[in-house]
């Protein structure tokens, strides 16, 4: 038990001191907690972004763990550094999911998620950011609209690379009525990807090594 002094400047003094360090531990703990919460939460976001793009029971190894940082990557579409989560099962390579730009959306970049198994084949694509007009380039969110699901299963040879447009350049894929920009922005983006992964897959897949 904490005597107080008789002298009652400095009686008060010391309870200022108590309450200011007590306020200050307080802080501390709810910044801490606060903190923690935060990072779960960020966390949690980011399982149910890859799970959308690599379906969560064809791997079993920490894909938040198992990564590699990739520099910016013209062929990517990103101007900083970016994460690859990489999906194992028994240690072997299942897919890599890549961070996609498409700087040429018709508002701005379209960021996206591109999940692509070890075959080379599309596992899954998410737009996870962009700016495109609501009710018309907004149709790219798998919210808005399911024209994004029809990646999966995709590759380089099915379509064949001419084929990877959209129907108004000649290609396989829908544009929106009033909006072409924007679906032939992540047309293009998803094939350079898969180009990407062909030309770099064994070394994406590598524990201790990082592509150039």
């Amino acid at each position: 038990m904490i005597r107080l002094p008789e002298n009652p400047a400095l009686r008060v003094g010391l309870l200022l001191a108590i309450f200011a360090i007590t306020a200050t531990v307080l802080v501390a703990l709810t910044e801490t907690q606060t903190r923690e919460r935060i990072v779960e939460n960020q966390r949690q976001a980011t399982l149910r972004a890859i799970a959308a793009v690599v379906p969560e029971q064809s791997f079993d190894n920490d894909i938040l763990t198992d990564t590699l940082t990739l520099p910016a990557t013209a062929a990517l579409g990103t101007t900083e550094a970016t994460t690859v989560y990489r999906a194992r099962l028994d240690e072997t390579p299942v897919a890599a999911v890549l961070n996609v730009v498409a700087p040429n959306g018709y508002s701005g970049s379209i960021h996206m998620l591109v999940g692509i198994y070890y075959d080379g084949t599309v596992s899954g694509v998410r737009v996870i950011a962009h700016k495109e007009t609501p009710g018309l380039g907004d149709k790219i969110d798998e919210r808005r609209d399911d024209w994004i699901l029809q990646f999966s299963g995709l590759s380089l040879e099915n379509p064949p690379a001419v084929r990877w447009k959209v129907k108004r350049d000649g290609g396989s894929f829908d544009q929106f009525t009033g909006a072409t920009i924007t679906p032939r922005a992540v047309v293009g983006a998803v094939q350079q990807a898969l180009i990407y992964f062909q030309e770099h897959r064994d070394r994406l897949f590598m524990i201790h090594e990082e592509p150039a």
